[in-house]
């Protein structure tokens, strides 16, 4: 097929032609002041996007902090950190999954601090400008993390549901979803836990996507080898009893998003080892899914990607190529089959 041609021929350049399902691949950078990157996350702005990651010598190490790159007609900016884990009492944390996300009048950046997922704490940073500049860190309320790894959902009452989770070795489940609801204030935070199952199912990191009406379906990463799925009648304030879909998941990172004429897109790693290759699926009711396009498939890991639908109706995705940069994809989704 034509757009895997240009694809796999020309890597990270845009494909050219009109029946091309990637319409644009890139990296964000080439060279960064850091050596290791991940966990990216995306946000529609005015006049193009703004992509902020976790980057520092490596994962859990004290000078990880969070990046931002803006894109404009010009292209990625240079990447600056807005972000980092200095304390009061000077000593330095690593810093941990940005989240984007808009509320009325500003945008919030999620993150988490702490020496590693066990102990972490859950922080924002604000911006009134469109990303330009950013306020100081802001503690989220004790025992609330935010958005864990993947965007939030607006619902029709004006709150935000974030979906989170925990890594707790002191809960018999271990890795815990949850999801938190808040005003759009952030000021009222309710904590909401679906049963894990019997025997638990040990999952973290979900995406939501709308199934019409108030319900909704949260679907992610588990430690049982496929995707975990959950179901909310009621916008998220009560939810079904975890259990597994028939998708391959490898212990590694997923992002989903509804699209606005109601399908639904996924992008994993389609295996039960490993974080190569990764792929996109698309589904009408959330739980069967058919793949039907790789995004990499080399030796090498492909993880923790992040997806929006912009209001040109692109889709973007970003993506961490080998822990050295975060690339980035779009497609055309009048294109997906």
């Amino acid at each position: 097929m034509f757009f895997s041609t240009c694809l796999f021929a020309l890597l990270f350049a845009p494909c050219q032609g009109t029946n091309s399902l990637t319409t644009k691949k890139e990296f964000l950078y080439e060279t960064a002041p850091f050596p290791e990157c991940h966990a990216s996350t995306l946000l529609e702005v005015q006049g193009g996007l703004i992509a902020c990651w976790f980057g520092g010598t490596k994962e859990k190490d004290p000078d990880v902090g969070i990046w931002i790159a803006r894109k404009s007609e010009k292209g990625w900016s240079t990447p600056v950190e807005i972000a980092d884990g200095v304390q009061s009492n000077g000593k330095r944390h690593p810093c941990w999954n940005p989240v984007l996300c808009r509320v009325p009048g500003k945008i919030v950046l999620f993150y988490k601090v702490g020496p590693n997922p066990d102990m972490w704490w859950g922080v924002r940073k604000e911006s009134t400008d469109e990303g330009k500049s950013w306020s100081k860190a802001i503690l989220l309320p004790e025992g609330f993390l935010g958005p864990v790894k993947n965007k939030p959902i607006s619902l029709a009452s004006g709150e935000l549901l974030c979906p989170s989770s925990t890594e707790t070795p002191e809960d018999p489940g271990q890795w815990r979803v949850h999801f938190e609801k808040v005003d759009s204030k952030l000021s009222t935070w309710v904590r909401i836990v679906p049963a894990a199952g019997n025997p638990p199912i040990e999952a973290i990191q979900p995406s939501i996507l709308f199934l019409g009406g108030s319900k909704l379906l949260a679907l992610g990463r588990s430690k049982q080898g496929k995707l975990f799925v959950t179901q909310s009648p009621d916008s998220g304030d009560t939810w079904s009893e975890l259990a597994l879909l028939d998708v391959p998941n490898p212990n590694s990172g997923t992002d989903a998003l509804t699209l606005k004429d109601g399908r639904h897109i996924l992008v994993y790693n389609p295996v039960s080892k490993g974080r190569t290759p990764l792929a996109v699926a698309v589904s009408r009711d959330g739980t069967t899914w058919k793949k039907f396009h790789d995004l990499e498939t080399e030796p090498g890991e492909y993880s923790y990607p992040a997806i929006i639908q912009t209001s040109d109706q692109k889709v973007h995705i970003l993506y961490t190529w080998k822990r050295k940069k975060i690339a980035h994809l779009e497609l055309d989704p009048t294109k997906i089959p």
